[in-house]
């Protein structure tokens, strides 16, 4: 790539940056003006849209490798990103490419600053990356777009593309400041992407969740489909490298499914995404099981239970509320052999960093607390806190920048008093930042 297109794809990135990574402003009106002067390219493809509090990138994901298995040209948009803005809009599982971005941008950003002068707020950053994504598929063009909620989903920028497939992951507890502070409330601001005549293929969810959902569905006259009473997990069994599956989907039961990702959780996701690709690709239909044994096959979904080091295991867990931790520990517990397990914890300020704490207690000899590098985190110092009360003092350790803690986690995963026969690890967890901020270290 030529200095001129890296130079641009640079400034691209920082314009964006300007309109504040985390400010939100929770209204469709100005990102349907720009697609509008766009030209609607979201109405250039059919797609699948997914909401939930847990599991939706990697469930996203899945579909992404399901629908490629089954020849589609598919885009795939997800929030937030790991390493670089480009891995939220991905082509034929690939991010976008820099030159491809900062031609994309130049095309969108002028209409854009239009937009911005004739609304009281200017588009946000999720505003602009959700049309840059829209406009990148149309372009291309896909056959499908799966797309991600960033945050909720009724007043969700991504809930102008009305798709006929839906997806709700597990709801729990997260953003109340923005969503309500109970089941039903932030339930009901998911169940928004479901439009009329839709298809939802719906997770198990608590009752509070559901009735709401159900209730929304009747409403709109929306098809749904539950887990657990349409289609399922039906066998699971830990394998090197991930886990065996057998899954009821809507249409046929698909044994003998090789899944290169750890946990219950994820089996639940694959379940979720078999079902979104059967609706997609036409309700009933029997997929051809041996591409649906190759779409998972070639799943992944970074930063979850990501091995990124061995002697010790370092691995990468991107869990930032209770729930998300809960389904973290089953997995660790269920699928690692660790002797001495350490680690290393930062979250942001806005999250309930004690139940996440309450909830790994069991899974770790001992914890190293720091902080990432989003102006969102919690302080090391103030994590430190909440951690002596809940591990005591004698299993906690406080850095106040990641590397020393990542480095600290090491030395006490190596004690060789404790781990004389082997099988030490860290996990580094807590926020997406904290993976993210630990790939760069970590992963080459």
């Amino acid at each position: 790539m030529s200095d001129s297109a890296r130079e641009a794809y640079r400034a691209a990135e920082e314009e964006l940056a300007d309109r504040g990574y985390t400010r939100m402003v929770f209204e469709l009106g100005r990102i349907e003006a720009l697609l509008d002067l766009l030209g609607s390219p979201q109405r250039a493809y059919p797609a699948i849209h997914l909401t939930g509090t847990n599991g939706k990138t990697s469930t996203a994901r899945m579909i992404d490798s399901l629908l490629r298995a089954h020849g589609l040209r598919v885009g795939r948009y997800t929030s937030p990103h790991l390493e670089t803005v480009r891995e939220r809009i991905s082509i034929e599982g690939e991010p976008i490419s820099e030159a491809r971005f900062a031609e994309i941008y130049a095309e969108v950003a002028p209409v854009a600053s239009f937009v911005d002068g004739q609304v009281d707020e200017p588009l946000t950053y999720f505003d602009l990356t959700t049309a840059l994504a829209f406009a990148a598929f149309a372009d291309a063009p896909v056959d499908v777009g799966v797309v991600e909620v960033g945050l909720g989903g009724v007043d969700d920028s991504t809930n102008v593309i009305q798709a006929g497939t839906c997806v709700i992951t597990p709801i729990g507890l997260d953003h109340t400041e923005w969503l309500g502070d109970t089941l039903e409330d932030i339930a009901l601001a998911k169940v928004g992407i479901v439009h009329k005549g839709a298809t939802l293929i719906c997770a198990a969810q608590p009752p509070e969740a559901m009735e709401p959902i159900l209730r929304h569905c009747a409403e709109i006259d929306a098809t749904i489909a539950r887990e657990g009473s349409e289609f399922g997990v039906l066998r699971r069994s830990v394998a090197v490298g991930g886990q065996v599956l057998t899954l009821q989907g809507l249409s046929a039961t698909y044994e003998d499914v090789f899944l290169p990702l750890h946990g219950a959780h994820q089996a639940q996701n694959a379940a979720l995404a078999l079902a979104a690709v059967e609706v997609f690709l036409g309700g009933k239909r029997v997929l051809d099981p041996e591409v649906v044994r190759e779409g998972f096959a070639g799943a992944s979904s970074p930063g979850r239970l990501e091995r990124v080091r061995n002697a010790p295991t370092i691995l990468l867990d991107a869990a930032h509320n209770p729930a998300g931790a809960a389904v973290t520990v089953t997995a660790l517990q269920e699928e690692f052999d660790f002797r001495r397990l350490i680690g290393v914890v930062a979250v942001l300020a806005d999250k309930d960093a004690q139940g996440i704490l309450e909830v790994l207690e069991p899974a770790f000899d001992a914890i190293v607390v720091t902080r990432n590098t989003s102006p969102r985190a919690m302080s090391a110092a103030q994590l430190g806190e909440i951690a002596v009360e809940i591990f005591g003092e004698d299993r906690v350790r406080v850095q106040p920048s990641l590397p020393d803690a990542i480095e600290a986690a090491v030395a006490l995963a190596e004690d060789t008093e404790n781990t004389a026969m082997g099988g030490s690890g860290v996990v580094i967890t807590g926020s997406v930042i904290t993976v993210a901020d630990a790939r760069k270290l970590l992963v080459r």
